[in-house]
């Protein structure tokens, strides 16, 4: 199979990924020296909050929702042997998403959209960013249709066999973004974009607010499921192993997306519009989300012991030691779970409705989902970047070791930098702050964890800049040889010829999910249209 055209498709996404990330970067590194106070001379409460929503925007919207696609086209071209369904359609919805970006971005560098990533009203941006925000999104549901188009194609020319897992997984996320995706389609729609633009008066916030909850803890995992399918599918073939259960890697994949969509309240537990009934369903939900993340960590650490002791690793932990530490796909997986177990305890807190009221609202919560999103996904994106660009470009990776010089700086970064948020949200430092008033003992106290943060994010920014330098030389390297390789899916230790329907394909999954969502989000949002509620007009931009 040519797959040129499919390469150049990926690439095309992530490359507006990654140039998002970067950009992203140097917001971050700015904040977090503003912030401090340590440079009075740089402070601008303007200029910090238009860079905090900028950042925000580009990092949780446009370098996921460039990247998922790129990497899920891909995949689904190389698991399944087949071309890209309908390329032309994949290139217009790439061409919708570029478009919204362009959009949204003019407010949001100007100043005229600093309402944060969450967009929370009665706060109001500019009717261009959530115009633009609309069409980042709906480019998206054109790669999921295709996703899904692919796999179903794919089972008529081969009935009876298993879905491969790659696929399967991309497929998993393809469905989970067009059910989370939901709410916050229908808070801009019929909420945000009549207001902005004056054919209303007032927006019910709290109405808002419960619709984006629909969307704001699922499009986590939205993120994450890329990472997962690399822990199952690469990992353990580059590490020399076997997926320790095709069916255990399915079943992980299901319960993810069907758990983690009827939950959310917690995001709600401060709030006054729902009852505490519903946030406590919502709560326990929390909880069984968990299961799959224990899953996949069980799955993968045993891959890796089998890698191990295949390489001739003895004794309890004489495997570790044997792994291919040099290999930037098994560092990355090892960092990663390293940083998802710290962020998952985070998350537990968070998740806890008496541990939440403790640190509602303070840096304890971006540190929790730095660990996150910044830590496991994005170190797993690098992977999957560093492994897929020799591949898409036709040459090597211009340096291992500058990889592995940006792996290890990320993490460390990522942990320099979070640590202190932690605390500092334990001591009750607010966040959604531009600066902190260093007057009084209680704030003097935290001038030490400030400067840790500016160390932290600077390490950061400089491993950023490492990670796009080597994708740019790798690509731009005239003097490169050539590069054969293909993509290389790691095989399960008992192969899998037959499978139940349940776990592989999703249409009993789509009816459970559906019924879910209906107890879950049913009467806490058509409450709203049966009772009196505060609605509020804008406080402009």
């Amino acid at each position: 199979m040519n797959d040129a055209a499919e390469k150049k498709l990926a690439l095309s996404h992530m490359w507006i990924a990654f140039g998002a990330f970067l950009i992203a970067s140097f917001m971050g590194a700015y904040q977090v020296l503003e912030r401090s106070g340590f440079l009075p001379l740089i402070e601008s409460t303007p200029v910090y909050f238009a860079s905090v929503s900028s950042h925000g925007v580009l990092m949780a919207y446009v370098l996921t929702i460039f990247f998922v696609p790129g990497f899920g086209y891909y995949t689904a071209t190389t698991s399944l042997n087949q071309p890209v369904w309908n390329i032309k359609l994949a290139w217009a919805g790439f061409g919708v998403s570029l478009l919204g970006t362009v959009m949204a971005a003019i407010p949001l560098l100007t100043g005229s959209a600093s309402v944060l990533y969450t967009f929370y009203p009665p706060i109001q941006a500019h009717s261009l960013f959530y115009v633009g925000a609309t069409l980042l999104i709906a480019g998206s549901w054109v790669w999921c249709v295709i996703m899904i188009v692919m796999m179903q194609q794919w089972k008529q020319a081969n009935p009876g066999q298993p879905v491969p897992l790659a696929m399967f997984a991309t497929v998993s996320n393809a469905f989970l973004w067009l059910w989370t995706s939901v709410g916050v389609a229908a808070e801009v729609l019929f909420q945000i974009i009549p207001w902005a633009f004056g054919w209303m008066d007032t927006v019910d916030p709290g109405l808002a607010r419960t619709l984006f909850a629909w969307t704001l803890h699922p499009i986590v995992y939205f993120w994450l499921i890329p990472a997962y399918t690399a822990f199952y599918v690469f990992v353990p073939k580059q590490a020399g192993s076997y997926i320790l259960s095709d069916e255990l890697a399915r079943v992980s994949f299901i319960v993810l997306v069907v758990f983690s969509l009827p939950i959310g309240f917690h995001h709600l537990y401060m709030d006054p519009e729902q009852a505490k009934g519903w946030k406590l369903l919502h709560g326990v939900g929390t909880f069984v989300v968990t299961l799959p993340t224990l899953l996949t960590g069980f799955a993968v650490i045993a891959s890796l012991e089998i890698a191990g002791r295949l390489r001739g690793g003895k004794g309890l932990f004489g495997w570790i030691g044997a792994l291919p530490w040099r290999n930037p796909m098994v560092l990355s997986m090892i960092l990663g779970l390293l940083m998802l177990v710290l962020g998952g305890f985070g998350g537990i807190v968070n998740a806890s409705y008496a541990m939440n009221a403790m640190i509602h609202n303070t840096a304890w919560v971006p540190g929790h989902f730095h660990l996150i999103f910044a830590g496991t996904t994005l170190i797993m994106y690098f992977a999957i970047a560093y492994y897929f660009w020799p591949i898409l470009t036709g040459k090597p990776l211009f340096s291992q070791n500058m990889a592995l010089l940006q792996l290890w700086t990320w993490f460390i970064g990522m942990i320099v930098l979070t640590t202190p948020w932690h605390i500092l949200g334990l001591l009750g430092q607010p966040r959604r702050i531009s600066s902190v008033q260093y007057n009084s003992p209680l704030t003097l106290a935290w001038d030490t964890f400030e400067l840790a943060m500016i160390v932290g994010g600077l390490i950061m920014l400089g491993s950023a800049c490492l990670f796009v330098y080597n994708l740019a030389k790798t690509q731009l390297n005239p003097a490169a040889e050539a590069y054969t390789g293909k993509v290389e899916y790691a095989e399960p230790i008992y192969p899998v010829t037959h499978l139940p329907e349940f776990l592989n394909d999703f249409k009993i999954w789509n009816w459970v999910i559906a019924v879910f969502m209906l107890i879950s989000f049913g009467y806490p949002i058509l409450q709203f249209f049966f009772m009196d509620t505060f609605e509020s007009s804008a406080w402009g931009y």
